[in-house]
């Protein structure tokens, strides 16, 4: 039997007023499709059916559904007034993408994904959340959605101001601390997420009332197993909380040289403690984590807005456009030049 995980949807072309929580294009992008190992169909049938059969799962899927089909983009990607939350729909299963996810989760309601990420391949259905606890490279695909039956998925960035605000006041469960995680969507979390969606239409209650469910919504997930992971996004000192702070300087600058002590310093850590933690929470290494996301920024520049590739290449900072090329195609398992070609052609 193959494992199974489920992932947070993306696309290429968001632009505009775009949650947080959600890369920027430069941290997604289409790659060749990979192998994934499927779970038999009889699991995922008891799935779909547990799923399916849930009133309060079937009444938040319903608030979804109403606001995404009301506000969702082109891109499928509808941000809500609250903050940090989305709701993602779909009408087609989707290309593959890559993106370096931050930490979220995401509660898939109708339609089916697939993920791969640390080295294994999973699945998800309605009824499961995935949590990502930790800024990490993940290739994802919708594969269940179609116009009769969308893809919908609401989507929560994690705020560690919350976390940590509630930290002395609540003991979390003790277990493994994994960075990914995909379990059925405990009761008190459909509840909370299903009072704080009923008010995305009552700007005035949402105004009083949407901070409070939003930190209970935290408090759910802390107490869940989740819990260990996500209790140190909370803690600014711990090794994830200073990972953090490098993370968000490569996030906002990558387009610029930065050098490691740069980055260790705003981790307080020496150079050898930080590789050692970074690689360890993000699976890369300060330069890959940069280079994966100038190479994404750039095959959006190219695709969504008609830049050439030595343009892309030097929008992104790369001195070589040889260089460039190269390390473009090791990521996405295609030439530059190949990708636009055949981005004209469905165009």
């Amino acid at each position: 039997m193959g494992l199974s995980f489920q992932g947070v949807w993306c696309h290429p072309e968001i632009v505009g007023c775009r949650p947080s929580w959600l890369p920027d294009p430069r941290h997604l992008l289409p790659v060749s499709i990979l192998r994934f190992s499927e779970r038999p169909a009889w699991a995922m049938i008891c799935r779909m059916t547990f799923a399916q059969s849930s009133p309060r799962l079937a009444q938040l899927l319903d608030h979804c559904r109403r606001f995404a089909d009301a506000n969702a983009g082109p891109d499928g990607s509808a941000p809500t007034p609250a903050r940090g939350l989305t709701v993602v729909r779909a009408l087609h299963p989707g290309d593959l993408m890559v993106a370096v996810q931050k930490p979220v989760i995401a509660m898939l309601l109708q339609g089916r994904k697939r993920v791969t990420t640390l080295g294994a391949s999973f699945e998800y259905a309605p009824g499961e959340a995935m949590v990502v606890a930790a800024d990490i490279p993940t290739v994802s695909r919708i594969t269940g959605a179609s116009i009769a039956a969308p893809y919908y998925a609401l989507v929560l960035e994690l705020d560690p101001a919350i976390l940590h605000a509630m930290s002395p006041a609540v003991s979390v469960r003790s277990g493994e601390a994994r960075p990914v995680r995909v379990e059925p969507i405990d009761a008190e979390v459909i509840d909370a997420s299903l009072r704080l969606a009923g008010l995305l239409d009552r700007p005035a209650a949402l105004s009083a009332l949407g901070d409070g469910l939003l930190r209970e919504l935290h408090y759910w997930l802390l107490m869940g197993v989740h819990g260990p992971a996500i209790a140190a996004l909370g803690v600014p000192d711990s090794h994830a909380g200073r990972i953090s702070r490098a993370v968000d300087i490569l996030r906002r600058e990558y387009a610029r040289p930065i050098r490691v002590e740069e980055l260790a310093e705003a981790a307080a850590m020496s150079e050898p403690a930080f590789h050692k933690h970074f690689r360890a929470i993000t699976t890369l290494s300060p330069l890959q984590f940069q280079k994966q996301l100038r190479l994404i920024e750039a095959r959006r520049l190219m695709l969504a807005e008609g830049a050439q590739i030595a343009q892309a290449a030097h929008a992104v900072g790369y001195a070589s456009v040889t260089q460039f090329t190269r390390e473009y195609g090791r990521l996405f398992n295609a030439p530059p030049g190949k990708d636009i070609r055949a981005a004209n052609a469905v165009a």
